[in-house]
This record gives structure tokens, C-alpha cells and sequence, in this order.
């Protein structure tokens, strides 16, 4: 279209070679006055068409860009202090189960003596009972006490109502009744008929930032919404009655406890909300042989039902943890550190095979790191790894201390030790990691939104001042008899 218009004028200028002065003039003006409207209109066009483009990407962007996730706030559950048991009534409990297999009673006694765990730890009501054999009865009458105790204090403590809930995502690894945890929970609080719900079960003490992982990919394609994450282990439902030492590992170190996480999308939570959520990364090492068999749920030569717990466990967790720090150090490591990493990798692979690796400085990147209470070896092995000081490990050693290994829930113990000693501070960078059977690591990083005052409830309400404490190597129980 313009170009005919340009043509028609440049044959007009040539025909007006022989027209009269003033009548070439009057020409001249009114081509000009054409062209500069012919201007005004392209240039309405053109504002017109990058106007329109720009409100299409600016609505694309909208639509599609990550949506902040916001950790509001959390509860861990603390049973009452009729459910505590010493680590002297436990080996006598053990002993009772085992009859008169004083090989594996004696076997449970080391185990415990340097399980680095304190004499408060808490089992459910039916390992109390002599014998202490539970029931299908006893694990559903605990998953009824223990969740909806949960709840009801994440529901107090933030004010959210349970039709306010957009997305539910529970995870226990051994207790997977019909109906699920999930539907019992909805049913309980009478939840909205279109809620997302999730129930995930056999995924092991990694299953709490799994929990969170889905959450936040919820979050992130349903906007203005807000999620709850409830982890927790029913213990009277993984009790092992035989006697394989494997097996009986279990026993040692798991106790009773539970977390739920209020995560939201909406704007109006980053005022209140304590954390955002930085970046998460997944490892799962399930197509190694080795990884997928170290911790496994089977039956001993007795066909009793147990879960065996390998002794290569920390070794595999060890390489777990590597393969999933490579993909993290790319992201949060100063250059610094990343350089040297290549290089002694490189010089490592190509030039030398006794050079070590080195090992970054990840208190450069974090200021604060929740480590898995899976045990004192667990604990061990990653401090060491990340050449981490015992302060940096203290949260997890005194959550392993005062709790036991809860399983999933075990980090949110961790951090609530963080926060009840007042060092969580506005802009720290938080470092959880968990590990889990299959075998899995998955990390989490979290930014701290605001300074967190001394809660004045929680887990650590009623004894922080007394921590931390000394953890002996070995811890001296009376003999068997």
C-alpha cells in the first residue's frame, strides 16, 4: 500500500515539469500535507502494534515466570511426656521382645549406647506396653493422635482456616492405611471438595522435601493459593518383633514425631511469611544396585516384616550427597570456589589420580545447614564431608539428642533448634538436607524474609537454655540380665 502511494507520487513530481509555477506550488503543499498525514498514521500504527506486543510478552511473563513460594510458618509436634522412654526402659523393652535371644538384646544395648540419643526421647503408647507388640489398632489410634494434634497447632498458630487450604500433600513412608492419611485428614477438618490432595508413602526420611518439591510445582501452576505439607511416621506401624540385627537397627534409632508446613503463593503472606523458597535439587541414585537395596522393607528368615538397614548406609548417603552438591555448587558457590573445584578435578581425572578433589567451602555460600538426624554416623559423615564446624552441626546432633530420628519431619526439628537459639537472621541463606531409601538426597535452600525472635512455643519452648550438650561416645547402660 505505501509503496503504491510512493510511486503515484514520484510519477505526480515527474509530470510537473511542465505545469505552471503557481500550480506546481499549490501541488508541492498539498503532496506535503499527504505525506506528513501518511506519517501520522504509521506512526499511530506503529504505537499501536508495539503497544499490543508489549501487553502480550508482559502477559506471558505473568502467566508463565516462577511465582515465589513462601514458608509462612511450621509446627513440629511434641508428644507428651507420658509417651518419653530413657534409653535403659527401651533396652528392657527390647529385651522383652526378644525373649531369649540375649545375643540380639545385647546387640540393641551396643546400638543404642552409641546411638546418640538422650534419655527423652518419645514412643507411642503401645511400645509401652509389656510386651510391647503394636497392633494394626495401635498404629491407626497413633496416626489419629499425632496428626491431628499436628494440625490443629498449624492451624492455631497461623490463623488458617481449613477451607483456606488449596493443597494438601502428606507423606508417611510404612503407615498406608485405606483410606489415605490425606482423606482422613480432609474428612477430620472438612476440607473443600476441589482441594488438591497428595498422599505419599515407601519414600523414606527424604520424603519431607519431597513433600515440599510438590508443593511448591503445585504452587507454581495454581496462583493465589495456599498449601499445607504434613510429614510424619507412625512408629507402632514399623515396630520389628524378630531378631535380625539389620533389622533391629531401626528400632534403635526411630521415635515418635511430626511437622506441617504452611506454603503459600499469595502476596499478602510475604509480609508475615518467615522464608522463601530459593532453589530445590533432587538425586536418586535407584538404579545402583547398592543405593537401592541399603535400606529396604522385607521379611527375615521368620517371614516377620522389617526394615534392614545396610551397613554401606553412610558410604551411599556419602555419594549421594556429592552428586547432588555438584549441581547446587554451580548455583549458590562464589567463583572462587568453583574454580578451584574444576582445576583439582581436572588435575584429579587427567593429570594425577592421587590428587584429592577439592572439597568447596559451602559456609561461602550458607549460613546455616540442616542436616538429616538419621544418626550419629549420618551426621558424622556429612560434617566431615562439608568440612562443617560443630556449631554448624549442633542443630542436627541436639534435635538427634532430644528427638530421635523422626524421619521426615527430623529437619523441621533442626530448624526450630535454629530459630529457638536466635540466630536465624534476616537474608540468611538456609541449607536443609535430607536423605532418604531408593536412595535419594534432595536439598533445599531457603532465604530467611525477617529476623526471628525466640519463639515462645515449639518443640525447644521449655528447654533450649538447657542445650547444647555434651553427647558422649558411649553412654554406659546397666547390664542385661
Amino acid at each position: 500500500m505505501l509503496a503504491c502511494i510512493l510511486v503515484s507520487v514520484a510519477a505526480v513530481c515527474l509530470a510537473m515539469h511542465g505545469v505552471h509555477p503557481r500550480l506546481r506550488a499549490d501541488l508541492y503543499e498539498d503532496l506535503l500535507s499527504l505525506w506528513s498525514s501518511l506519517q501520522l498514521q504509521l506512526n499511530s500504527v506503529y504505537i499501536s502494534v508495539i503497544s499490543l506486543v508489549a501487553i502480550i510478552l508482559g502477559t506471558l511473563y505473568y502467566m508463565f515466570k516462577p511465582r515465589k513460594v513462601f514458608l509462612v510458618d511450621y509446627v513440629c509436634y511434641k508428644p507428651p511426656t507420658s509417651y518419653q522412654m530413657s534409653l535403659s526402659t527401651f533396652v528392657e523393652q527390647s529385651k522383652i521382645l526378644l525373649g531369649e535371644n540375649k545375643e540380639a538384646a545385647e546387640f540393641v544395648k551396643k546400638i543404642v549406647e552409641r546411638s546418640g540419643l538422650g534419655p527423652d526421647t518419645h514412643m507411642p503408647p503401645a511400645v509401652h506396653r509389656n510386651p510391647p507388640r503394636p497392633t494394626i489398632g495401635d498404629s491407626y489410634v497413633e496416626a489419629q493422635t499425632t496428626i491431628y494434634a499436628i494440625m490443629d497447632s498449624l492451624f492455631e498458630k497461623t490463623g488458617l482456616r481449613p477451607k483456606d487450604v488449596d493443597i494438601l500433600v502428606v507423606n508417611s513412608c510404612i503407615y498406608c492405611p485405606t483410606p489415605s492419611v490425606s482423606a482422613t485428614i480432609m474428612n477430620k477438618y472438612k476440607m473443600r471438595s476441589d482441594i488438591k490432595s497428595f498422599n505419599l508413602s515407601g519414600m523414606g526420611c527424604s520424603a519431607g522435601l519431597i513433600s515440599v518439591s510438590l508443593a511448591r510445582d503445585l504452587l507454581q501452576t495454581h496462583p493465589n493459593s495456599n498449601a499445607v505439607v504434613l510429614s510424619t511416621e507412625i512408629i507402632s506401624h514399623g515396630v520389628y518383633t524378630g531378631s535380625e540385627r539389620s533389622m533391629l537397627l531401626t528400632n534403635c534409632l526411630f521415635r515418635l514425631g511430626g511437622a506441617a508446613i504452611f506454603l503459600s503463593n499469595k502476596r499478602k503472606e510475604r509480609e508475615r511469611a518467615k522464608y522463601s523458597l530459593v532453589y530445590m535439587v533432587r538425586t536418586h541414585k535407584g538404579a545402583d544396585d547398592r543405593a537401592y537395596n541399603c535400606i529396604r522393607q522385607t521379611v527375615d528368615a521368620k517371614g516377620i516384616v522389617g526394615t534392614s538397614l545396610s551397613k554401606e548406609l553412610t558410604i551411599i548417603a556419602g555419594d549421594a550427597l556429592k552428586t547432588n552438591i555438584t549441581s547446587l555448587g554451580r548455583i549458590f558457590l562464589p567463583a572462587s570456589e568453583q574454580l578451584w573445584f574444576a582445576l583439582t578435578f581436572v588435575g584429579h581425572k587427567f593429570i594425577n589420580p592421587k590428587w584429592k578433589p577439592y572439597i568447596p567451602d559451602f559456609k561461602k555460600a550458607f549460613d546455616h545447614f540442616c542436616i538429616h538426624a538419621g544418626g550419629r554416623a549420618v551426621v558424622d559423615e556429612i560434617q566431615n564431608g562439608l568440612k562443617l564446624s560443630d556449631e554448624q552441626v549442633e542443630g542436627s546432633r541436639m534435635a538427634l539428642y532430644k528427638f530421635g530420628n523422626t524421619s521426615s519431619s527430623c529437619l523441621w526439628y533442626v530448624l526450630s533448634y535454629t530459630e529457638a537459639k536466635g540466630r536465624m537472621k534476616k537474608g540468611d541463606r538456609l541449607w536443609q538436607i535430607g536423605l532418604g531409601s531408593g536412595f535419594k538426597c534432595i536439598s533445599a535452600v531457603w532465604k530467611c524474609l525477617r529476623t526471628i525472635e525466640t519463639p515462645a512455643d515449639g518443640p525447644w519452648s521449655d528447654c533450649i537454655d538447657k542445650y547444647p550438650v555434651h553427647i558422649p561416645e558411649y553412654v554406659q547402660l546397666s547390664s542385661l540380665c
